[in-house]
Parts: C-alpha cells; structure tokens; sequence
C-alpha cells in the first residue's frame, strides 16, 4: 500500500502567507491546439483529433510552496559548524527513502515549542528508539487546518533543542503538516515583542547550521499513518543552487496500516 502524504500546488487556498503562494495558469486543448497550429505550418485545427492540442499549465511559484523539502542552504549560508551549506540538488538521495516514524503532538497547543524532552516522552510512548537516518514525521494540530485561514497560525513548532537532539541521534530528514518546522510566525512574533529575544526566531530552522538536515513541510495524512512500520519516499526535485524543492512525498506499507 502507499499513502500520499503530500498537498498539491492550487489556487486560492491560504496555504501560504499573503504574496507567498502560488499562481497555475491552465491552457485547455483548444487553446493549445493553437499553439500546435502555429508550430507546424500549413496545419489546421480540425485535422487533430477532436480539435484538441495539448494542455498545458504554466507556475508562478516558489520552491517552497506544496509540499516541499528544505536544503540547508535555506536556513544559512554555512552548516556543520561553518562547512558552505549545500542545496536541494546537492543532498545526499539516500537521506530520501528511509524507515519512518510519526509522534503525535495534536494535543499540543499552537504556538508550543517542543522540547528535546517531549520528543524523547513521544517515542517512549511509542516504544520506540531513533535509529540513523529515520525520516521523523510531526503530526501537529495543523493537519486539521490546512485549507482554512487558521492554517498559518496552527500547530506547535520544533525548536533548536528538539531539532538538535534528533540530529544527534542521526537523523537527517525531519517532516511537519504545519506550515513550518518552528512555531508559526504569529506566536513568535509576539514573543519577541515582549522578550525582545532574537534566538527565539526560526530557532528550529537555524540548528541547520550546527548539523546539516533537511525538513519536510506541508505534509497530509499523517493522521492515518501508525507510528512506525512504514517508508518513507521523499525524493526533491533537483533544481539547480535552490533552497528546497517540491517533493511527492509518500509512505510505503508491506500491509495495509
């Protein structure tokens, strides 16, 4: 069995902060039979099946809308401790199919930032002990809300202590269906203003630059998954000097789950 774990790239749906998302212009088969016409020369529309050319679309996008993953190159310049950070093209494929495990952190409120010993109580729950190169997948309350408003501003975050500790048990690939891998922007924004502590800004993000990781964003249907027993498949597209890229991301099952 494999289960899509991955939100699709549309239209109008507040997945992204304001001036972020993406636009699909769509070409149908009469408007591409058009452009079939004006390629081949002394062709006519109706001597194609049905009229019909091709449909195409055309993005405008970043590489961070849909379900994507993230390069170290986006969280800074340098990683491992000042080595020059790769980008999406440049991880390593075989960080991109691996055993997964789900922790289910619904029941924490949003804007929570969770601690390495939280992580560490979710795979005791579990009974389970990290191995190297485990793809970790968050279920946070965000899940829930993806299509709506509230979206942007729902599910706990995964600070730099969490995200430090997972990397050192070897992980290098990490996933949440929350907008971002931290907290959303709104509760770190208003932390900030009261604390006026900068590290609290994009701190599970910026762990990158201690131990080199890539982050799944975006996901779906974590809900459904159990917590292990299960693949992960998450190959990047491989854009060249990107940031991240845009990912199928699915979970394959010897069974049904």
């Amino acid at each position: 069995m494999i289960l899509d774990l991955s939100r699709a790239i549309e239209n109008d749906v507040p997945a992204d902060p304001p001036g972020l998302g993406p636009t699909i212009t769509y070409a149908d088969h009469a408007q591409g039979v058009q452009e079939m016409v004006a390629m081949f020369p002394g062709l006519s529309a109706h001597q194609m099946p049905d009229s019909e050319g091709w449909a195409v679309e055309r993005l405008s996008v970043t590489t961070h809308n849909g379900t994507h993953i993230d390069a170290p190159w986006h969280y800074a310049s340098t990683m491992d401790g000042g080595k020059p950070a790769i980008t999406i093209d440049e991880a390593p494929l075989d960080w991109f199919l691996r055993p997964g495990v789900k922790l289910d952190f619904r029941d924490s409120p949003s804007g929570h930032v969770v601690s390495a010993a939280e992580v560490q109580a979710a795979l005791k729950n579990i009974g389970h002990v990290l191995r190297p190169l485990e793809i970790v997948l968050m279920n946070t309350s965000a899940g829930d809300a993806y299509g709506s408003p509230a979206y942007l501003g729902s599910g706990c975050g995964f600070g730099r202590e969490a995200t430090l500790w997972l990397l050192e048990q070897g992980v290098k690939v990490v996933g949440t269906d929350a907008w971002s891998w931290d907290a959303p922007f709104s509760f770190t924004r208003a932390r900030f203003a009261a604390e006026g502590d900068a590290s609290i800004i994009w701190e599970g993000h910026k762990a990158g630059r201690e131990r080199s990781y890539c982050q799944i964003e975006k996901l779906a249907n974590l809900d459904q998954l159990p917590s292990v027993g299960f693949t992960v498949s998450c190959f990047p597209v491989k854009i060249k000097r990107a940031s991240a890229g845009f990912s199928r991301v699915v979970a394959i099952f010897d069974e049904n789950p």
